[in-house]
């Protein structure tokens, strides 16, 4: 895995679980889109802007199933910042073990909706965290976040 640049502790809530008892699918994708922005916004973002950085692709990989109640980490990182699209990783991990991973690629575009540069303070934040930036990049905690 990456260094991550976020991780986020949280914990399964009953919503996000399946009729089995285990995490639905989906809710990884939320998990990790709301530890993407709040670690934007400790670059500058703002929630206003959401609407300009759309998703290009996912993907996840379920290892171990997560059930109600059950503690967990969601560590992220970026794998790669290009002008206009940031590809972040994410992995969930619980006791230890690596539950899901991830990854993701966002891509900022204009008004018209085509792909356009990243806003200087973001891609130079982003771009500190990245894989082969040098930078070390410290890991942030939040606690609880959710997406805007």
């Amino acid at each position: 895995m990456i260094e991550p640049v976020h991780v986020d502790h949280q914990h399964v809530v009953w919503a996000d679980t399946d009729a089995g008892g285990r995490i639905h699918w989906s809710v990884v994708c939320r998990w990790a889109e709301a530890a993407e922005h709040t670690y934007l916004r400790t670059l500058g973002w703002q929630p206003e802007e959401a609407r300009s950085f759309p998703r290009r692709s996912t993907r996840a990989t379920y290892h171990r199933p997560l059930r109600f109640g059950q503690r967990f980490e969601l560590r992220l990182g970026i794998e790669r910042v290009g002008t206009s699209s940031v590809t972040f990783v994410w992995t969930v991990v619980s006791e230890g073990e690596t539950c899901v991973s991830g990854r993701h690629t966002v891509v900022h575009i204009d008004g018209a909706g085509r792909p356009a540069p990243w806003p200087d303070h973001l891609r130079a934040g982003l771009a500190g965290g990245g894989r082969g930036a040098g930078s070390g990049a410290q890991a942030r905690t939040g606690q609880g976040t959710s997406p805007e």
